[in-house]
């Protein structure tokens, strides 16, 4: 089986992708094989290729957001059968999906949207969970509410699809940080309320368009270069719910006067642990999948590399790496 891992290149001393050939993992009772038919890839991949070094030197095969066909299923399984398409984030402690075959808990794997290509069904799973985790199960946002939300980093990829999934699945009033020409035209076709400067006073921008503060934050970027910010325009009981850990210490002191809460949301969490309700990222991931299917929501794969090889996946760190991509980096299969 094809691979490509991320292995420490003692010749040039540092952290190279490269193909490999592998053996094929034994299924556990409720896994399945799937021929990996695209991919996209997301911060994670980077951050974990920087884990391995000299003194843990891999190899380690990456990805962890793919659709493709179960070819093979565990004795157990019962929610999919061989020949279904599916889409999946996956379990960062298994082997990832930079390959030709992967095994898969089935109760994280959902069914493919059947009008999506391959490439845009492998743009949403990681991103859907993570912003759907962290709306409803750390947020716990009333669909039924006008809840004021402020999205920072509103065209990334969890922004990219938090947008949607509030827009059409709430009554929020949305609330998006875009600063380049083309993130503010792609945070607004995905419909956000309001864009504002990521650079600058969250409070006085919000003020100007008429509204007191924001009752929730969604925050994906670095936590120290906005916490400030957030603390001013987020009103009374209101929470963050960031997805990115921080080298540098927050004051939280600044939460304490309107009783504020930070929590964390981690979308491997379920998988990690093995909790018993992991079957919810099923659930969702079919969920959202129906109201794309229904064109409500459209897939967020900006960028197209391609099939997948060392060169392309590496291109794709790289842009990644750049915080300046729009939506999410797509790329096929092995090519036979």
């Amino acid at each position: 089986m094809k691979t490509i891992a991320a292995i420490f290149d003692s010749k040039l001393k540092k952290t190279i992708l490269q193909t490999l050939d592998a053996e094929s993992l034994p299924l556990g009772d409720y896994d399945v094989r799937v021929n990996v038919k695209a991919v996209s890839v997301n911060p994670v991949d980077y951050k974990v290729k920087k884990s391995i070094h000299s003194e843990n030197p891999g190899p380690r095969v990456l990805g962890w957001d793919a659709s493709g066909v179960v070819t093979e299923i565990g004795n157990k399984v019962s929610t999919l059968k061989i020949g279904e398409e599916v889409f999946y984030a996956g379990d960062i402690k298994r082997p990832g999906s930079n390959a030709e075959f992967q095994v898969v808990d089935e109760l994280i794997v959902g069914k493919k949207p059947k009008n999506l290509s391959f490439k845009e069904a492998a743009s949403l799973p990681l991103t859907t969970i993570t912003a759907y985790e962290a709306i409803f199960e750390k947020l716990k946002i009333n669909p039924k509410q006008k809840t004021k939300i402020l999205i920072v980093a509103g065209a990334g990829g969890v922004g990219s699809i938090a947008i949607q999934i509030l827009k059409q699945m709430t009554n929020a009033i949305v609330f998006a940080t875009a600063s380049r020409e083309e993130s503010i035209t792609w945070v607004k076709k995905l419909g956000v309320d309001y864009a504002i400067h990521p650079q600058k006073d969250f409070l006085e921008q919000v003020q100007d368009l008429g509204f007191d503060g924001v009752n929730e934050v969604l925050l994906f970027s670095e936590p120290k270069e906005h916490f400030e910010n957030i603390s001013k325009v987020l009103l009374p009981f209101g929470n963050i719910c960031s997805i990115v850990e921080t080298d540098s210490p927050l004051n939280m002191n600044l939460l304490k006067s309107k009783s504020n809460g930070y929590l964390n949301e981690f979308m491997f969490t379920k998988s990690m642990f093995h909790t018993v309700d992991r079957i919810k990222q099923k659930q969702l991931l079919e969920e959202v999948g129906g109201l794309v299917a229904e064109g409500k929501i459209i897939p967020t794969n900006h960028i197209d590399l391609g099939e997948m090889t060392e060169e392309t996946l590496t291109k794709a760190h790289e842009l990644l790496e750049s915080g300046k991509t729009i939506g999410k980096i797509v790329l096929g299969g092995f090519t036979k």
